[in-house]
């Protein structure tokens, strides 16, 4: 296995458009995170478009400040896990180890009006667009996950992992 990245901060909410709780630490359980509104079926698209965990880069909330003087390190981005380091588009359809959970990465997370409108920020659904959305992905292993924990490929399909990158280099 090899070190991909690494956990910056962690966020979940209680609730459809309450605001985002910065967590040291938080339990992965089946269907997501605990205290988290996806996994109590409380959130704004629950139950008919619901990621159990969605990872975003601090690469992307860094390249969206910078380019639209948007800050959404508060939370805003409306994400669960901020990494640092890794390309999480490399993650989809494979399994990765967080601290001592195990993610299965499911597909892209595009951003929505919702999103927008929470964040009571204008252009926060086009900042968040072009891959810098993040990922859904489902918890295939139960367990804790902290700030600072690694992000370690466990299993990757070979023809997936390729797919990935052709796609990616082709822009899409």
């Amino acid at each position: 296995m090899t070190q991909t990245g690494r956990v910056e901060t962690i966020f979940v909410a209680p609730e459809d458009s309450a605001p985002m709780e910065e967590l040291d630490a938080v339990e992965a359980v089946e269907g997501g995170l605990t205290g988290d509104r996806y996994l109590t079926g409380r959130g704004y698209y629950s139950p008919f478009d619901v990621c159990e965990v969605t990872f975003i880069e601090a690469e992307a909330i860094d390249d969206i400040r910078d380019e639209f003087d948007i800050d959404l390190s508060d939370g805003r981005h409306r994400r669960n896990v901020v990494t640092r380091g890794v390309d999480l588009y490399d993650l989809l359809k494979t399994t990765f180890r967080v601290g001592d959970v195990e993610f299965r990465g499911t597909r892209p997370r595009p951003p929505c009006a919702h999103v927008e409108d929470v964040a009571d920020e204008e252009h926060v659904t086009r900042a968040l667009a072009q891959r810098r959305g993040g990922i859904c992905a489902d918890v295939v292993t139960e367990g804790t996950i902290r700030v600072g924990d690694d992000i370690e490929v466990v299993e990757a399909s070979p023809r997936d992992v390729g797919r990935s990158i052709v796609d990616r280099l082709r822009g899409e």
